[in-house]
């Protein structure tokens, strides 16, 4: 419709056809039909080339490729090894949405209720080693060049959230029992005395180490059930809160209180450390789960104009029952608790 428009009003428009049909699916299929993939894939293309003829489409059948021609992902290859030798690509391990029926990795919007788009097959969460693009050696550059773009203000703000730059407390907690230390991410470390409760990523590496028998089976049960969610079904704030007590407790490093760590598939391992200190007075997914299982509500900041507020206080206010930052606005106790923190060698201040 906009070529065809830009075209009518009398600009030069470029509007080329490109095919993507590469990929374990298109070999699948041609599996299934005992056929070689090019011979499956090429048929396919004949046959939606003459369907959008007929529809009538400006494009410029001059300029068409398909992803799967030599001549086109030469120049792919090439241009992964350009990033390669100027070390802007890494191999690691990292969770994907795995589709047992086509063996291959789905992108969450692909995962609808728990199974793949095509196959219907139930995704499983899977660690894979895989290629990663350094894009986050360019996160601050990105963030700061939005305000220089002529795009709409709404598509700057979803960009902004992609980034997702967070300021705040990379932290510490020792355990109970064991030399293991559970490490979190906090943007309200000022909150750190109302953590009544921790929270692991279901896939969290410490998970089965700090699991105690007698929840093994519960715990290994949710990790299962998790494990078929996507990161959307996750990340669904509408949905009730789940989770399972491991059993195990981590120590407060400023209060020294015994807090109970939990799992729970709100928690993302991509996101911080995959671990959190849940503060259920003043955050709105910890307050859900703290009412499902019963956990304790402790409030340690109060609004700054004394008005009372119902449920969870999400803002920032005044320090209360909060030990030494007591009686500090947020900006303050924030700072006083990351200096402490770095100080005392349990946490250090970090841009997530």
């Amino acid at each position: 419709v906009i070529a065809r428009y830009k075209r009518a009003r009398g600009f030069a428009v470029m509007h080329p056809m490109g095919w993507d049909a590469f990929g374990l699916p298109a070999e699948n299929a041609a599996r299934e039909r005992k056929t070689h993939p090019a011979k499956w894939t090429y048929a396919n293309i004949d046959n939606m080339r003459g369907e959008l003829k007929r529809l009538g489409f400006s494009l410029d059948w001059a300029r068409e490729f398909a992803t799967c021609q030599p001549e086109y992902y030469k120049h792919q290859q090439k241009l992964f090894l350009d990033f390669l030798r100027a070390d802007l690509v890494e191999r690691k391990e990292s969770w994907v949405n795995w589709d047992p029926v086509d063996g291959t990795v789905l992108a969450n919007e692909q995962v609808i209720d728990g199974k793949g788009w095509r196959s219907g097959a139930p995704v499983e969460k899977k660690q894979l080693s895989q290629w990663f693009f350094k894009i986050t050696d360019y996160a601050e550059r990105l963030l700061k060049d939005l305000d220089k773009l002529d795009w709409p203000e709404s598509t700057k703000e979803l960009q902004r959230n992609w980034i997702g730059k967070s300021e705040g407390l990379e932290c510490r907690f020792k355990l109970e029992k064991g030399k293991a230390e559970l490490e979190i991410f906090t943007t309200r470390p000022d909150t750190i005395f109302g953590a009544t409760y921790m929270v692991l990523a279901p896939e969290h590496p410490l998970v089965a180490e700090i699991t105690t028998s007698s929840q093994k089976a519960a715990i290994e049960t949710y990790q299962k059930q998790a494990s078929q969610k996507s990161e959307l079904a996750r990340q669904d704030q509408s949905k009730q809160k789940t989770g399972a007590f491991t059993g195990a407790y981590a120590i407060n490093p400023l209060s020294g209180a015994k807090t109970p760590i939990w799992l729970s598939d709100y928690v993302m391992m991509g996101y911080g450390t995959g671990a959190i200190m849940a503060v259920p007075a003043h955050d709105d997914r910890d307050f859900e789960f703290a009412k499902v299982y019963d956990l304790p509500i402790k409030t340690v900041v109060k609004a700054a104009d004394g008005a009372e507020v119902e449920g969870c206080f999400a803002g920032e206010g005044i320090s209360v029952d909060s030990g030494f930052i007591t009686g500090l606005v947020t900006a303050k106790a924030i700072s006083a608790v990351i200096e402490k923190a770095e100080k005392e060698g349990f946490g250090r201040r970090k841009v997530q």
